[in-house]
């Protein structure tokens, strides 16, 4: 596939490094020459330097033959006439832009195609915003990942010592609760995958993943470890993008309050927000902290610009007796150096955004793609098409898919018809649906929504052509 990534940024150099090393021609346009030179010296791409926005610039880049445009610099503006260029000069299929304005996100009509022509707008600040909802909602998680609108979630815990599944194959976690369906997806051991089988024992230490529909997920995780207390009390680092959506987000369900450095950002949240104590200073003020009584929170969400002051300001919350700390951190070396130490998670902003994007990228029909342990590992969510004749899944079972090793396949939700119905009715979005979680002798049917969890991102091609519907294929 040819795509052309406008903004070398974080997310753009994130994106432009997960679809090169998946055999795809990547353009990159940028500004900044400085940027691009860097990015060329460690990926096979093209860079083009310049204003995305400029008709000659994409013409540069490729544009008149690209099959997709991202278009994710820091400019909604800039952004919105890329794509409005790529439709209507240079007829590129599929266009998306990053918009990170609420104002041009609550007025869906400037997307269509006959004004700014994006197919497909994303919003970085407000997956991260509902990313971190959904930590401050399972407070014992390391991640929690919603497939199927929400039917499904996948959920990674850590094993810890005296845990009720450490020591234990996995097979007793089906004797233990036989009342809940649930799937262990894959289990990474000091870093390392390890393939789930019956017999496989979880230790302490392990980042155990599992699938469960998404109602049971509390009664699978009280089994997999201590449930924390919930979350009452949370203070937010940063009243910046990011930080307002979060505070506005949670402030009805919890006593939140947030810290803002500058004191016109400090007065414009404390205008916006209704429920939240809005304080101007310093994330990394000691006397600050203390003088709000850190101590006494439940979650610190470190969300400010700067990775250095996000790591400080959350070790000092962890210090202070704070029961867990999240930071936001865009430097990957940094994500992996800190989250082994005492911050208990690092979110990586260009990984969480990353699975937005690759859904419009994969081949064959994947509905949702998450990115996990810092873009390591995926899962996806692909739709089975086709019948026995024209595809590989289709009427098979799942011990007959061949699989490639390290692939599992959790879940599948699978629609039914109800008679009399309009074909299509209900569907996953409505009340006709099913949560199977698949065993070796699970039958994948035509239009199944199929979880699949994938340890190596090397193995996603595989995966891919596994669900292409093949005309040819007997």
């Amino acid at each position: 596939m040819k795509i052309v990534i406008l903004g070398a940024g974080q997310v753009g150099s994130t994106v432009a490094e997960s679809l090169v090393s998946e055999a795809n021609d990547i353009t990159v346009v940028d500004v900044n020459a400085e940027r691009l030179k860097k990015l060329q010296d460690r990926l096979d791409l093209r860079t083009v330097t310049g204003n995305a926005a400029h008709p000659a610039i994409l013409e540069q880049a490729g544009a008149r033959d690209a099959d997709m445009i991202l278009a994710v610099t820091q400019s909604d503006e800039t952004n919105m006439v890329a794509c409005k260029l790529a439709a209507t000069m240079f007829n590129i299929p599929t266009k998306i832009a990053r918009i990170r304005s609420a104002d041009y996100l609550s007025h869906p009509e400037i997307f269509s195609p006959e004004n700014f022509a994006v197919d497909h707008s994303i919003c970085p600040e407000q997956i991260l915003c509902d990313y971190i909802v959904k930590l401050l909602e399972f407070p014992e998680s390391l991640q929690v990942l919603e497939f199927a609108d929400g039917k499904v979630s996948l959920v990674a815990v850590r094993a810890f010592h005296g845990g009720p599944l450490v020591g234990h194959e996995l097979q007793y976690l089906r004797q233990h609760m036989p009342q809940i369906d649930t799937r262990v997806a894959a289990v990474f051991r000091q870093d390392s995958p390890i393939v789930p089988e019956g017999k496989t024992v979880i230790e302490a230490g392990d980042e155990v993943f599992f699938i469960a529909a998404t109602e049971n997920i509390r009664g699978v995780m009280r089994e997999l470890r201590r449930m924390d207390k919930p979350v009452k009390r949370v203070m937010v680092g940063g009243g910046g993008n990011i930080g307002r959506r979060l505070a506005k987000a949670i402030e009805n369900k919890y006593e939140v309050k947030i810290i803002e450095f500058n004191k016109a950002g400090a007065e414009r949240l404390a205008a916006e927000l209704n429920n939240t104590l809005v304080l101007a200073g310093d994330v990394t003020d000691e006397e600050l902290l203390d003088a709000e009584n850190v101590s006494e929170m439940d979650v610190y969400c470190a969300v400010t610009n700067d990775d250095e002051t996000n790591i400080m300001s959350s070790l000092l919350a962890k210090r202070r007796g704070v029961r867990k700390v999240v930071a936001l951190i865009n430097r990957g070396s940094y994500v992996n150096l800190v989250q082994s130490g005492q911050i208990d998670i690092a979110i990586s902003p260009a990984q969480a955004t990353i699975g937005t994007l690759l859904a419009h990228v994969r081949r064959g029909d994947c509905a949702v793609v998450h990115s996990l342990r810092r873009g390591a590992a995926e899962a996806l969510e692909l739709i089975a098409h086709g019948d026995p004749k024209s595809s590989r899944v289709v009427g098979r079972r799942v011990e007959e898919i061949d699989l490639p090793k390290g692939v599992t396949i959790g879940a599948i939700v699978r629609r039914h018809e109800r008679p009399g119905a309009p074909k299509g009715a209900g569907g996953i979005n409505g009340p006709d649906y099913e949560v199977i979680f698949a065993h070796h002798d699970t039958i994948i049917e035509p239009e199944d929504h199929v979880v699949v969890f994938v340890v190596n991102k090397r193995l996603v091609p595989k995966v891919e052509k596994l669900f292409q519907v093949d005309i040819g294929f007997f």
